[in-house]
């Protein structure tokens, strides 16, 4: 499958099909394609499978699309303003990435929810106590919010992050929180009382923009309810 990743705040992704290839997206999620492809609905993997796709953000059904001849085309476009991020997977390597974050992929990936160890790191981390696990091999798509900063962390390298910022990382890099030290810093700062902590080895992609900051700055200017 070839693809082809286009625009700038708002892009696409249009993947080139041959005859034979696939590539599932959840439900609505395909934007327009040519004609000679074949469209099926399921829950890829049977209803518990896709209950836990639910639980991390994805729909219940996904839509597997099936190119009926050589050179057919369909694309994805962006819901929110970000970056389309491209995985090559190998087999059995996997991306942990925030909840709905997945766009689409290779019909040999597995998508599935994956649990946070900590459960602290799920309820005071900002990065959610469920997230996706996306595993090859095959190509495998990402949209993330804003622009997209890609950090490798060495062994027990540690990077603190303000909720809501980690995008996705590789399957080895541990996440926790640690609470902000000094009560003027807690009341006045601004950051909260906890703050994501990363620790290496691995990759990190942090994203700008988190919807749910762009969110809470645009609730002020909203006209309030009458």
């Amino acid at each position: 499958m070839k693809s082809e990743i286009s625009g700038d705040f708002l892009p696409v992704l249009t993947c080139k099909l041959q005859k034979g290839e696939q590539v599932f997206t959840e439900a609505g999620g395909m934007s327009w394609m040519t004609p000679n492809i074949k469209m099926e609905t399921n829950t890829n993997g049977g209803i518990m499978k896709g209950l836990g796709r639910a639980l991390s953000g994805e729909s219940l059904f996904m839509n597997t699309y099936t190119a009926e001849k050589d050179e057919e085309e369909i694309a994805f476009a962006s819901s929110f303003p970000g970056e389309i991020l491209e995985f090559d997977l190998q087999n059995g390597e996997s991306i942990i990435c925030q909840k709905k974050a997945f766009m689409c992929a290779e019909k040999s990936v597995d998508m599935k929810m994956h649990f946070r160890k900590k459960i602290g790191a799920g309820f005071f981390g900002g990065e959610g106590f469920i997230m996706q696990k996306i595993t090859g091999p095959g190509k495998a798509y990402l949209e993330l919010d804003g622009n997209i900063v890609k950090k490798e962390l060495a062994q027990g390298e540690v990077l603190k992050i303000d909720n809501g910022y980690v995008a996705a990382m590789t399957e080895n890099v541990q996440l926790d929180i640690t609470t902000v030290k000094g009560v003027k810093n807690v009341v006045f700062g601004g950051e909260g009382l906890f703050l994501t902590t990363l620790t290496g080895p691995g990759t990190v992609w942090l994203q700008s923009m988190p919807i749910s900051k762009l969110a809470g700055t645009l609730i002020p200017y909203l006209p309030a309810g009458r």
